[in-house]
């Protein structure tokens, strides 16, 4: 991305780095805070860039979306306050070398639902122009043991914020699957 878009650098060390330290800074607290998590949410952005071109349009609504919610922060304290104010109005803020086979099958399971057929459409045709894990890694300045251990420290500070998102939806009866 660039800088217009808005994002911060990832700063000293790796994209992969940057974005686990962030998760476990979020994971830390009992209230997710609706600035550290939209931080920590674009520095997710620099993954699709890596993904190249083809993937455009799936980081251009990953993007959007992100705005959304940093500008909600404004109003919005915390995730659990916009849920709060959906609930009471009853509306919603916000518009939705294998790597080849598991992108594919991570985006069918995970985003493909919340997506238009446009951005599916788009994001399968990509999937033809993803690079190879060996330039994945070239292009976040990692080795294999450093995206290893970089991904399981994002992957470990991130569930329990997918758990603290979960029970606030489950906790007001708010359906999970939009």
């Amino acid at each position: 991305m660039d800088e217009d878009d808005g994002f911060e650098d990832a700063g000293t060390g790796t994209p992969l780095s940057a974005i686990a330290e962030a998760f476990e800074e979020l994971s830390s607290n009992h209230d997710l805070m609706l600035k550290p998590f939209c931080h920590a949410c674009s520095l997710l952005s620099v993954l699709f860039g890596s993904l190249g071109i083809a993937f455009k349009f799936a980081e251009l609504e990953y993007v959007s979306k992100v705005r959304d919610l940093t500008e909600a922060s404004e109003i919005f304290g915390s995730l659990n306050s916009i849920l709060d104010y959906d609930v009471r109005n009853d509306t919603s803020l916000y518009s939705d070398d294998s790597l080849k086979e598991a992108a594919s099958m991570a985006y069918a399971k995970v985003c493909a639902p919340y997506h238009t057929w446009a951005v599916r459409t788009a994001v399968s045709a990509g999937m033809c122009a993803l690079p190879t894990r060996d330039q994945l890694l070239i292009k976040l300045n990692e080795t294999d043991d450093s995206a290893e251990r970089e991904m399981r420290r994002y992957i470990d500070a991130s569930l329990p914020i997918i758990e603290y998102i979960d029970k606030l939806y489950i906790s007001r009866n708010v359906s999970l699957d939009w």
